[in-house]
């Protein structure tokens, strides 16, 4: 059996306090309280609720990113599971992106992984080695458009289960 480690436990803390209220209201106080823990615990863990919020969604991230890099892991697939994840966990990273300055640094890591991700299967199916700065430039494009419209859709402005969402995503790379 797996013991939960102090990070997950805070973590846990910190998203069960989100349900009741705003991100930014939370504080590291709150968060130790909640869980039994010392503040001095949480500050070994982590430099302040931020750092926090970073390494939960990486933590959670993680599964679907590991993948990307196996042969029959397909982007498709990676963009599927990663709107699933958000999906499940929409009402909490939109109090993250409307109540910190999360926003801006979800849109860039985001953009910057499907970036990566997209960059490579374009390189693989036109079997060069590099790719000129227009279609660097297009594919930059195509990845903050698509990230954009996934945390307008977090946000709840669109209603569309998350293969649907998908789906007209990848309609505008054809």
């Amino acid at each position: 059996m797996k013991r939960k480690t102090a990070k997950e436990i805070l973590a846990d803390s910190f998203r069960e306090l989100a349900m009741q209220k705003t991100v930014d209201k939370i504080t590291v106080k709150d968060i130790t309280e909640n869980c039994g823990y010392s503040t001095a615990t949480f500050y070994h863990q982590f430099k302040d609720k931020h750092d926090l919020i970073a390494w939960d969604y990486t933590r959670g991230h993680r599964e679907i990113m590991d993948r990307v890099d196996m042969a029959e892991y397909e982007w498709r697939q990676t963009l599927i599971d990663g709107a699933n994840y958000f999906y499940k966990d929409k009402k909490y990273l939109a109090n993250l992106l409307l109540n910190t300055t999360g926003y801006d640094s979800f849109v860039y890591n985001m953009s910057e992984t499907h970036y990566n991700s997209l960059e490579k299967c374009v390189i693989e199916a036109s079997g060069s080695e590099h790719l000129d700065e227009k279609t660097k430039m297009y594919i930059r494009l195509y990845c903050l458009g698509t990230t954009c419209l996934t945390c307008e859709w977090i946000l709840g402005k669109y209603k569309a289960a998350p293969e649907e969402l998908v789906g007209r995503q990848v309609v505008c790379c054809k």
